[in-house]
């Protein structure tokens, strides 16, 4: 795993943090004017080394000294070392620093190296700690009755009124042949609405369009598109299978389906992401978005509790939750990096948190990444679309977690309903187009009352919820 940088969070005495420090800065004002030359001329003595509160990415190192002393923390995955940051406060002899963006269960090398104002040191012998592995609540899956929805909610669903008569049309037409490196193909979202009503309907017709289109799939060949186009494309043909039931309706065709999606996780990507995988846990906006959610979608169906757990972990740190994950790549590519959306430049965010403004506009809610693809941070803010086309992955990626156990709705803050709020009330950008089925979701699962047309346009990825999912 790439090093992330980890960042000094709190002091003991109180004072403010710095993280790019490389050595310690002698600091004579602890001293008053006492002349440098009486200055304890003996290396400080290091004591009550430890590593305590050690989380999935964190962890705090105290350590105490005999006289006052300036203190130097390096770290590293191994006896190298290779990352360090200085205690940028006067000499103390007691400190306590919390180190941020450690990768879950990894073994840890550290020293601490202690230097007095006569410019004396003394380091630490080296010791080892390990962090935690992620622990997410989980929900065996034997018991979760389809990725998208269930059964008998689908059951329940109206075979009558402008919604179902439009996803009804669609079904009822051709769909196209299948080609998952096309980004702006419907062929995924038309496969959907077909396993949408043979599920509700059991007409064998449209199972058999399905099982078709999977099997171009499988037959298709080492995949050679970018990441963001299988990560808008693939999703809706899993969630496809899955309604279909084709585990036990083709158990072989099933079999080779599901060693093809093992391989498309980590099949070689052109573009901004190399893999699948690698989209979902470097990019921080719509890229990232949509391969995140067929991730989520493909870890469901394969009944992989590690990498769905994974999934879960990076769509946290999505939202906002560094200690969860922070290893995205922010900024757009190297020379036209621009964070200027971000509530807080140094620690970036997908989503950014609640309650944060900047010359009197509200940021709450901003999804940084997308909003800089109109512009540097202004006051009037630009209608982005792009932001709308990160909620389509964000959004499925959510309804798949949260039907697999994991309480996404309610993460930090309520990121989802913060997001789309401030689109319609900062930036009075309300859904258009193919994004209209993004609100019916929203206003089931926050009891909201954004605008939400009916019949809506389905997605890049996933739609006809203004059937499936009204609220």
């Amino acid at each position: 795993m790439s090093h992330r940088s980890a960042w000094l969070i709190c002091l003991v005495p109180l004072m403010a943090c710095a993280d790019s420090l490389t050595a310690p800065v002698v600091d004579t004002s602890a001293e008053g004017d006492v002349d440098a030359a009486v200055a304890p001329r003996v290396a400080p003595i290091i004591t009550a080394l430890s590593v305590a509160s050690i989380t999935p990415t964190q962890a705090i190192v105290a350590w105490a000294t005999d006289h006052p002393a300036l203190g130097l923390v390096e770290y590293g995955t191994t006896a190298a070392l290779g990352d360090s940051f200085a205690a940028a406060t006067p000499a103390d002899t007691a400190y306590e620093v919390m180190i941020e963006g450690l990768a879950p269960a990894t073994t840890y090398h550290l020293r601490v190296t202690a230097q007095d104002s006569a410019s004396t040191a003394k380091t630490s012998s080296t010791r080892t700690f390990t962090t935690r592995e992620v622990e997410y609540p989980t929900q065996d899956h034997s018991s979760v009755l389809g990725i998208w929805i269930g059964m008998s909610d689908l059951a329940q669903l109206p075979t009558s009124g402008s919604a179902w008569t439009n996803i009804l049309t669609v079904a009822d037409g051709s769909c196209g042949t299948v080609d998952l490196a096309d980004q702006t193909q419907n062929t995924n979202v038309c496969i959907m609405a077909k396993a949408l009503v043979f599920a509700r309907t059991g007409a064998s017709s449209y199972r058999t369009d399905v099982v078709s289109a999977i099997d171009e799939i499988v037959n298709a060949g080492t995949y050679t598109g970018r990441a963001l186009a299988l990560g808008r494309e693939l999703g809706a043909y899993v969630i496809a299978a899955d309604l279909i039931d084709l585990k036990n309706h083709d158990s072989d065709l099933d079999a080779r389906f599901r060693g093809t999606l093992r391989e498309l996780r980590t099949t070689y990507t052109s573009g901004a992401a190399s893999s699948l995988i690698d989209c979902h846990e470097n990019r921080p906006n719509n890229w990232g978005a949509h391969c995140g959610a067929t991730r989520a979608a493909i870890a469901v169906y394969l009944e992989d509790t590690d990498d769905l757990a994974r999934t879960a972990q990076v769509f946290k740190g999505y939202l906002g939750d560094r200690s969860s994950y922070a290893g995205f790549t922010y900024g757009g590519p190297a020379g036209e990096e621009d964070l200027t959306w971000q509530c807080d430049p140094a620690r970036p965010v997908g989503i950014n948190p609640a309650g944060c403004s900047r010359d009197g506009l509200s940021l709450d809610g901003v999804l940084p990444d997308d909003q800089r693809r109109g512009g540097s941070f202004t006051t009037s803010p630009p209608k982005e679309n792009y932001v709308w086309e990160a909620l389509q992955g964000l959004i499925a990626q959510a309804v798949i977690l949260n039907r697999a156990g994991y309480a996404v709705w309610e993460w930090e803050d309520r990121a989802i309903l913060r997001a789309v709020t401030w689109l319609h009330e900062v930036a009075d950008f309300p859904a258009e187009g193919d994004d209209t089925w993004q609100p019916h979701i929203i206003n089931l699962h926050y009891s909201a009352s954004f605008p939400a047309e009916v019949p809506s346009r389905a997605g890049k990825n996933v739609g006809w919820t203004d059937w499936s999912h009204r609220n």
